[in-house]
């Protein structure tokens, strides 16, 4: 579904910007009522303030947000992962510099009621799903959303690295009341495998009735989440992580095979998008 949601650019002054993993920053910043409207699972386009390289700015998922009150402006949080020259500069900036923000933009998670909500990320995949366990829980409410009335009776967060410098956040999880486990590759914290390995695990406990799932990460992991998905006849949603350059549909350089093999065509993710049904997807 596309998302016809009101869009503000917003010029942010950064209130945090902290380390929290191997080379992963979660960043902070005023953004006013643009943090009031945001959907778990949406995103926004952050670009350095006056700055002509890099030029383009670039996707984000919000990680979390804080409502605007009477007292306080609203703010919002995104985490990175630095890799190129963009993150680099942005890894640079200080407490009271600007960033410009463009959103929220994109679609968003289900919520429709469910037993068990199953989710898997990997990498920094697990930014969309904070808001999302707190949504689910009743815990926060977010949008147009007058209630905060929880539609999952259980949460389970299965979170895989390759090796346990992989996590970030991991506080921030451990804190809600849900069932957190871990997978890496190598061992050093969790099980010994990936995130599928530990999804199986949670299937087998908990079950498929009435439940479904949702996966953010590397294509390949999701790809497999999508498999595994299939075999117990249950939904997925995936939150790609397509390269972004505009943010609105105008440069086509996001989008994704949806359909079927012998019958698909090409979608945007940036506004049919970043949320599809697995099974929508030509992987």
């Amino acid at each position: 579904m596309t998302d016809c949601q009101p869009k503000q650019h917003a010029r942010c002054p950064i209130v945090e910007h902290r380390l929290v993993g191997h080379q992963t920053f979660l960043l902070t910043v005023e953004a006013g009522t643009l943090a009031d409207r945001f959907l778990p699972g949406q995103f926004v386009m952050v670009r350095l303030a006056d700055a002509q390289d890099p030029l383009l700015g670039r996707a984000l998922a919000i990680y979390d947000r804080r409502r605007s009150t009477a007292d306080q402006p609203g703010t919002l949080s995104v985490v990175y992962t630095v890799k190129g020259k963009f993150t680099q500069a942005l890894a640079r900036l200080l407490p009271g510099q600007i960033v410009q923000l463009w959103g929220p933009l994109g679609n968003a998670f289900a919520s429709e009621p469910v037993e068990t909500l199953y989710l898997a990320a990997g990498g920094v995949g697990h930014t969309p799903m904070l808001s999302l366990m707190r949504q689910s829980l009743g815990l926060d409410r977010y949008g147009d959303a007058s209630t905060q009335a929880p539609w999952a009776t259980r949460v389970v967060f299965c979170y895989g690295a390759r090796s346990a410098t992989g996590f970030s956040c991991l506080e921030d999880f451990s804190a809600l009341p849900i069932d957190l486990r871990l997978a890496t590759e190598d061992g050093t914290q969790g099980i010994r495998g990936r995130v599928t390995d530990a999804l199986t695990e949670a299937i087998q406990e908990y079950g498929t009735e009435r439940s479904r799932i949702a996966c953010c990460g590397p294509e390949p992991m999701m790809e497999a989440v999508a498999h595994l998905a299939a075999q117990h006849a249950l939904r997925c949603q995936v939150s790609l992580e397509t390269p972004m350059a505009c943010g609105i549909g105008i440069c086509f350089t996001c989008v994704a095979k949806v359909g079927t093999p012998s019958d698909w065509d090409y979608r945007r993710t940036c506004i049919e998008g970043p949320v599809f049904d697995a099974d929508q997807i030509v992987w």
